[in-house]
């Protein structure tokens, strides 16, 4: 039974296309690929980042580096999430990030905070030359001064419902829904 609050935003060819010009944008903003280092925010980032990595690959014949950034440890909200936090893996590329471009990626672009942890957590591994987000949805609602330089979608959305991005290796589908009523 489908669930009255979801109401779907794109669905797999939509986000294929979003990621596709996200690609492409990425490569022009960066000018050449071979100093570029992408870097999801887990969970759904890190998957999104591998897509981006192929699309690039595939576009311009060059192996785009990738890593991963598990921002747990640097909430500004840690201590409201329990006293023993799941933390996972950050992995960066071999050579690390100075002096490359790098490419943050994450699904849902909100509030910031998020952002600003992924900063505080990649800064303490180096110091890349510049430093670009990227974000399939933008759904507005931010608390701190942050913005995305690529963007796949922009949703203006009450702050009680939810954005949830869907990525095969993870849920078994690739879309973007709204969930009404939801909090985040």
């Amino acid at each position: 039974m489908t669930d009255p609050r979801k109401q779907i935003l794109l669905d797999r060819k939509g986000v294929e296309r979003a990621l596709s010009r996200m690609a492409r944008e990425i490569v022009e903003q960066v000018g050449s690929p071979e100093s570029l280092t992408l870097i999801g925010i887990h969970r759904r980032g890190v998957d999104l980042a591998n897509w981006l990595a192929r699309e690039i690959e595939r576009d311009e014949a060059v192996k785009v580096a990738t890593g991963s950034l598990d921002i747990t440890l640097y909430r500004d909200d840690l201590m409201a999430i329990g006293p023993r936090p799941v933390v996972g893996e950050t992995r960066l590329p071999p050579g690390g990030i100075d002096d490359r471009v790098v490419v943050i990626v994450d699904d849902v672009l909100f509030t910031g905070r998020t952002v600003r942890a992924a900063l505080d957590e990649l800064t303490d591994f180096g110091r890349p030359r510049r430093i670009l987000l990227c974000v399939l949805v933008d759904r507005g609602g931010r608390e701190l001064p942050i913005h995305a330089d690529i963007v796949g979608k922009r949703y203006t959305v009450d702050e009680r419902a939810r954005i949830e991005v869907m990525v095969p290796e993870r849920d078994g589908e690739l879309a973007v829904t709204l969930v009404q009523g939801a909090s985040g």
